[in-house]
């Protein structure tokens, strides 16, 4: 059976600590579905479209690399994409908290979800979407951060 995940996030941005995970997850399922989602409690600071198009191109040429938007509940988006797993990243003690209840409910919903956490790299662990669209409000070089080239418009 094909092994299918689903790694799910607002992405706003998009940046090298998620692209780890991305490049990781590949190590241990066949495919990996990058979920754009709609977060009720935040307003997007990039625009969804691009933010689309520069994450396929960090992964242009890999099949094995789909990414979409949705507006639903996670784990029925999974059932619904045939996918088994769905991955997050942890940086700190902190995110695990967070993940972790989310989680639970994910399974109530689908039973058949399995959540694998991966520790962020050390190297990336300091890097958040946050701080990076303060950095990039206020005229500062985000480039460091990010797998391909922000516009800065």
């Amino acid at each position: 059976m094909k092994k299918v995940a689903l790694f799910p996030g607002s992405f706003d941005p998009f940046t090298k600590g998620h692209e780890d995970i991305v490049l990781r997850s590949l190590q241990i399922f066949d495919e990996l579905i990058i979920a754009i989602g709609h977060n009720s409690q935040k307003t997007r600071y990039f625009n969804v479209d691009l933010m689309i198009e520069y994450i396929g191109s960090a992964f242009k040429g890999n099949d094995n690399v789909k990414i979409i938007i949705y507006d639903e509940l996670t784990a029925h988006l999974a059932k619904s994409m045939n996918a088994q797993f769905i991955v997050r990243g942890l940086r700190n003690t902190t995110d695990f908290e967070y993940e972790n209840s989310i989680s639970q409910v994910n399974k109530y919903l689908n039973q058949k979800l399995e959540t694998v956490f991966l520790i962020t790299s050390p190297h990336l662990a300091p890097i958040s979407s946050s701080i990076i669209r303060e950095v990039h409000k206020y005229g500062g070089d985000v480039s460091p951060f990010l797998p391909y080239t922000l516009s800065l418009d």
